[in-house]
């Protein structure tokens, strides 16, 4: 926990700049530069998205010591304990909405009354076939199809297609195969 006396914060890493530099986002909301002591740096790794303890410095605001890193594991615990500001609550568990319905329909349907129709009207039906359409209807269809078809034409036979092959085995290339080709072991040897 960050020792409040001394101006220690919670921050989140944002971006590794390399050279013992780090980006962060405090839980005041500043974006400051942070450098991880060299003692810290050979012991344990700051990566992208880590909650750290930051020690800002007094004489430049944009600047930050780092003194602790916290483990995933550590850091989901603070966060379902709601310890953890709203600034660098990486899991969102302390999130609380507010009573004015801004997160009500974040997934829902929102009631529009649109005249523009843009897959028709519900109320016509249609004389396409459907693709999600009843049993009934395509019982129906396929008994009106083959009516159909015997009124406009009489009864044809089917023709049979034979199989062909695509590369019809020559007589000069299965009986010369052979004799062409060049000794594998005159090459090696």
């Amino acid at each position: 926990m960050p020792n409040r006396k001394i101006n220690e914060m919670f921050a989140l890493a944002e971006q590794i700049l390399g050279g013992r530099r780090v980006t962060i986002l405090c839980e005041d909301g500043e974006t400051r530069l942070a450098r991880i002591p060299g003692k810290m740096r050979r012991r344990q790794w700051v990566r992208e998205g880590d909650l750290i303890i930051v020690w800002p410095w007094d004489f430049q605001d944009s600047k930050a010591d780092v003194k602790h890193r916290y483990t995933k594991t550590q850091a989901m615990y603070l966060s379902r304990k709601g310890v953890l500001p709203d600034d660098v609550d990486v899991f969102g568990m302390n999130v609380s909405h507010d009573d004015d319905d801004e997160h009500d329909d974040l997934f829902g349907t929102v009631d529009t009354d649109e005249d523009d129709d843009l897959f028709g009207e519900a109320d016509t039906p249609d004389d396409d076939d459907d693709l999600f359409g009843d049993s009934e209807d395509e019982e129906q269809d396929d008994s009106n199809s083959k009516e159909e078809a015997s009124e406009d034409k009489p009864d044809e036979p089917e023709e049979e297609f034979e199989a062909v092959e695509e590369y019809p085995a020559t007589e000069e290339d299965s009986d010369e195969d052979d004799d062409e080709d060049i000794d594998i072991d005159s090459l090696f040897g």
